[in-house]
């Protein structure tokens, strides 16, 4: 099982993340959306489209933009579509 971990926090966890890239995608209902705050950034793959961006707040502590995922993703991409990928320190155990 892949677990996602920031602050000795578990983030998500799942026996169905996506590796793409060398990134696990884990599904939308795998994150535990307590940790998790839209945030207004956006950028743009050429492949998978544009990405949507969550900051995570754990203990008082704010990891800006440490996690995203396309909510409608290119026809390439659409395994992922709506899966959500972590960086900034974000340690994915596999």
């Amino acid at each position: 099982m892949a677990k996602a971990i920031w602050n000795g926090t578990v983030l998500a966890q799942s026996d169905n993340t996506v590796i793409v890239e060398r990134n696990h995608y884990f599904p939308a209902d795998s994150i535990n959306k307590e940790y998790f705050q839209e945030s207004d950034t956006h950028t743009t793959c050429s492949w998978k489209g544009v990405a949507s961006y969550y900051s995570i707040e754990v203990d008082g502590q704010v990891n800006k933009d440490a996690a995203w995922y396309y909510p409608t993703a290119k026809e390439k991409a659409k395994e992922i579509e709506g899966y959500v990928a972590f960086w900034r320190g974000v340690k994915v155990e596999d």
